[in-house]
């Protein structure tokens, strides 16, 4: 409170000071119209009123005004004198021009706070609603497959010596499944912390290749599904985007991941970047059951995260709440949709400007 006292004193007196110091060059240096000299002081005051808070400091400048253009521009020079012809109307002039200014500004300033309060609430409100569903999710989603690894690796201990080749193999590819579902669930969720972080919910972004950031997404992604195949398809010219690579190579992966899973089709999955004039878009998509109806509107809320889909796979809402949550930091949007053939989910990132 006290420093903001000071600093509108001290923008109050630096006005004040500027103003009285052109004045004096009009004055003495062009010529003496008084006319010239109200506008100036005029024009301080409504700086005054525009870079201060409450009324008092426009009330009192605009007083100041009034008796530095009296003593120092009126004759007698150097004196006070109110009894001159119009005077009156010079300073209640002055006067209602600072309330006037004053109080537009106080209500305008007002206004922007509860705009920025209001923000701050929503946005709280989003990362309250992020967390809950992220907190559902993750008490079913790891709770399932740590479940079925220690009911695994039991079995395989218990029973080893009575159980065939195959089904060993069996138990043990179970437990790598789940286990790599378990590390990617964990990326996701330390991916979502880093972004949070984060001030302002941003990323920190630098110009990136996007042809090597997709590289590495699929070699990644074929890394946990060998036999995946994706047709990429992109610009010839040299495409750079400011980014986070890491994230970028996340939402690609699970976006890849969710088509090669849940499509129910072993058909090849189209990768294709398109450069616009502002933003550069990137389509997964892939040709098999498509997204139903009831689960569309919701996609990427995380509410489903919980549930298995039609697929018998575990539901892919924690992976594309996690998406919508980092094209978002970056100031781009995620979308989804049905085409004849399948599902479509398409992100963009925006250009940086040129200066």
């Amino acid at each position: 409170m006290l420093k903001r006292i000071i600093c509108d004193l001290a923008v109050t007196v630096l006005l004040l000071l500027a103003a009285t110091v052109l004045s004096f060059c009009f004055f003495y240096f062009g010529n003496k119209n008084l006319a010239n000299i109200t506008v100036i002081y005029i024009l301080a005051l409504i700086l005054i009123a525009l870079n201060t808070s409450g009324y008092l400091y426009g009330i009192g400048a605009s007083v100041f005004c009034v008796a530095a253009v009296n003593y120092f521009f009126f004759y007698p020079y150097n004196m006070i004198d109110f009894s001159i012809a119009g005077y009156p109307v010079t300073f209640i002039g002055m006067l209602a021009i600072s309330i006037i200014t004053s109080t537009t500004t106080t209500s305008l300033k007002q206004q922007r706070q509860a705009i920025a309060e209001r923000e701050k609430a929503l946005f709280e409100a989003e990362q309250e609603k992020l967390r809950a569903n992220l907190l559902r999710a993750v008490s079913h989603d790891l709770r399932t497959p740590l479940t079925t690894i220690i009911g695994s690796s039991s079995s395989y201990l218990e029973n080893y010596p009575v159980l065939s080749e195959d089904e060993r193999v069996e138990l043990v590819a179970n437990i790598r499944e789940d286990s790599e579902w378990l590390l990617n669930m964990v990326e996701n969720l330390l991916t979502v912390t880093r972004i949070n972080a984060d001030s302002d919910n941003k990323v920190r972004k630098t110009s990136e290749v996007v042809e090597e950031v997709v590289s590495e997404a699929i070699q990644r992604l074929q890394k946990r599904i060998p036999d995946i195949r994706i047709r990429v398809t992109m610009p010839n010219d040299f495409l750079m985007l400011a980014m986070d690579p890491t994230l970028i190579e996340q939402v690609l992966i699970n976006l890849m991941e969710n088509a090669a899973v849940h499509s129910c089709s072993k058909d090849a999955i189209d990768l294709t970047i398109t450069e616009d004039k502002d933003v550069v878009s990137f389509s997964v998509r892939d040709y098999g059951c498509g997204i139903s109806s009831e689960l569309l509107p919701r996609i990427f809320d995380g509410h489903q995260s919980a549930v298995e889909t039609a697929d018998g796979h575990r539901g892919i809402g924690i992976g594309l709440s996690i998406c919508r949550t980092i094209i978002q930091a970056h100031g781009g949007r995620i979308s989804a949709v049905n085409h004849e053939k399948g599902a479509e989910f398409t992100f963009t990132l925006p250009k940086e400007k040129e200066n």
